[in-house]
């Protein structure tokens, strides 16, 4: 990921994606939408879905003209209102250190600036970019609530099967990175078969990023994450790591009051050691699914993204998992 982030190329296009991104959210006509929409989005972040895109839209050979910008930074307004609503469905008071905007500025006008920010993006495409982008990133938006709200139907479910909640997290977080893949080779007006194959790779990578982030809400302190850890657990959410780990902690599941025991059974098992291999075996799926790419340097980078990405997490895990 660090390699994706310091290339050039894709900082001199993350320059203008930012631009975009704060011409976009301070777009409203109420001053109070516009800075609560500004103030999410310069909350921080490491701005890897627009990264990606950009990556993406060069390793098909289009340069990133005033479109794919565009469209990089509609990807990323819609990740940013969508979690205003991960922060409001999960009474969330803090996020990266900074009070949330409902914490702030109360639930409601929170769940209105989320949905402005959502419906900024959409207009942003239709208007500035295209029709068949501003339909992707629709549909997106459309997985994104049909992925929250399944794994809202299993909370607390000790029974909760694997199969469920990787069809969740494909909904609520690998369909903005597929998105982001997708409206890069449309913008770039690659093959069909490119597009399928940029997309499918874009969603393997954002499996391996949201279970590593699973992951991680288990095994690192509230320090290195910016908020409580173990916050998935007390919350309800028994993740794809929790599903993928001994069946000593499953008679614990269900129970809010062993938390501390789930989370001292999680890291004194092999839970970390196997999500790393399953995620290892997504990183082979996301490698195999890309196209051919002319471009030398996005080619490294792209083929070396998700197998960095897991050694760097994987590091961090193995590091709390002892300490």
């Amino acid at each position: 990921m660090d390699q994706l982030l310091s290339s050039p190329a894709i900082i001199h296009g993350l320059h203008k994606v930012e631009a975009r991104i704060r011409r976009l959210s301070g777009s409203s006509t109420l001053p109070g939408i516009s800075a609560g929409a500004e103030r999410v989005v310069a909350a921080g972040g490491k701005r890897l879905r627009p990264a990606l895109t950009l990556a993406a839209s060069i390793a098909l050979g289009k340069a990133p003209d005033r479109r794919v910008i565009t469209a990089a930074a509609c990807v990323e307004l819609i990740h940013a209102g969508s979690l205003v609503h991960d922060d409001l469905m999960d009474r969330a008071t803090e996020r990266r250190g900074a009070r949330t905007l409902n914490a702030e500025l109360g639930d409601g006008k929170a769940l209105l600036i989320g949905d402005f920010m959502l419906a900024r993006a959409g207009l942003a495409a239709i208007t500035a970019v295209s029709r068949p982008v501003a339909e992707v990133l629709a549909a997106t938006v459309v997985e994104l609530a049909e992925g929250q709200y399944l794994e809202t139907t299993d909370l607390f479910n000790a029974d909760r099967t694997r199969e469920n909640a990787f069809r969740s997290i494909t909904g609520k977080t690998a369909a903005l990175f597929r998105a982001g893949c997708l409206v890069a080779a449309v913008c770039a007006h690659a093959s069909p078969e490119d597009r399928a194959r940029m997309a499918a790779y874009g969603e393997k990578f954002g499996l391996i990023f949201q279970i590593l982030d699973d992951l991680l809400d288990l095994t690192a302190t509230s320090e290195q994450l910016g908020k409580p850890a173990g916050n998935d657990l007390r919350q309800g959410v028994y993740s794809l790591p929790v599903l993928l780990a001994d069946a000593d902690v499953k008679d614990l599941l269900g129970r809010p009051e062993q938390v501390d025991e789930v989370l001292r059974r999680l890291r004194a098992s092999r839970m970390a050691d196997t999500t790393i291999e399953y995620c290892r075996g997504l990183a082979s799926d996301a490698v195999a699914a890309l196209p051919v790419i002319h471009d030398r340097e996005m080619a490294t980078l792209l083929y070396g993204l998700p197998t960095a990405y897991i050694d760097r997490v994987a590091a961090t895990a193995s590091l709390t998992a002892v300490s």
